[in-house]
């Protein structure tokens, strides 16, 4: 069942599943709650009270918000976790990923543990060998800017696949139209252009303020960098020294939480059990 949180006038729209300590999950730019549908009730079996929440602009949120940034997404996301009663563990994909680093530097009380995945934590810089060399990361790039830049719908679902190399979920077909009829809603296009031109410096600056434990999750295929692993590793060195873990997936792009929804499951439920604790066992 959808539920609303009120904040400035706007909305953040999101759902809970489940019973135990809390987890909220935050989905990338350009997509809505339901990226979360194999891993919510995998989490909810394993014990914990799942929440799912759109990203503002996104999904069911509303788009009257005056900025997208990575830190205001981090607000959201405090604000939802006092809502449902925190501590909570976030876990972030893509432009949540820093907006998770950011919530968690940010209120080390009311955040236990951070999982980020495929994330955009730390600024970007063109990687010109990896162009020449990987043609994965070249047409991933030229897709993104076509998409983001010329606020191209058509593109961003030739992105999405893309960014799925190999195997699909069954239901992608179905998923991806949803998608598309969510994103022609009037400014959903406008929201993910402005989140594609929100620099991850803000994230960036917070990754040594973080006092909780952080597990990176990254696809071996994602076509968003041109060295994944090496995007991750450059993630934990900018955390205090053992707080940060990378688990890889092996073939999956941009969105292994769907793509392989059990390998992923298999990486964060030991790590949520062991650092996501409700308030009463602190």
């Amino acid at each position: 069942m959808t539920e609303f949180l009120e904040r400035d006038g706007e909305r953040i729209a999101y759902e809970v599943t489940g019973e135990g300590p809390l987890v909220v999950l935050s989905h990338g730019m350009g997509d809505r709650r339901q990226a979360f549908r194999f891993l919510t009730p995998r989490l909810a079996a394993a014990g914990f009270r799942v929440a799912s929440a759109d990203l503002r602009g996104q999904g069911e949120s509303s788009t009257g918000w005056s900025s997208y940034t990575r830190t205001d997404v981090a607000e959201d996301l405090l604000a939802l976790i006092r809502r449902l009663g925190g501590p909570a563990a976030i876990v972030g994909h893509s432009f949540s990923g820093g907006a998770a680093t950011i919530a968690a530097a940010k209120e080390p009380g009311l955040v236990s543990a951070v999982v980020e995945i495929g994330s955009f934590t730390r600024a970007q810089r063109l990687n010109l060998g990896g162009l020449l060399r990987n043609g994965r990361y070249r047409k991933g790039l030229r897709l993104v800017m076509l998409s983001t830049l010329g606020g191209s719908l058509g593109q961003w679902v030739r992105y999405l696949d893309h960014a799925y190399p190999g195997a699909k979920p069954a239901d992608y077909a179905e998923a991806i139209e949803a998608l598309r009829t969510k994103m022609s809603e009037p400014g959903r296009m406008a929201v993910l252009k402005k989140m594609a031109t929100a620099k991850p410096t803000d994230a960036g600056a917070q990754l040594a303020n973080m006092r909780c434990p952080a597990l990176i999750v990254m696809g071996t295929l994602d076509p968003d960098w041109a060295d994944p692993l090496a995007e991750a590793a450059g993630i934990v060195a900018g955390l205090p020294a053992g707080l940060g873990q990378v688990r890889a997936i092996e073939g999956a792009g941009h969105y292994p939480h769907t793509q392989f929804p059990d390998e992923v499951a298999a990486a964060v439920v030991p790590f949520l059990s062991e650092h996501a604790m409700s308030a009463s066992d602190r």
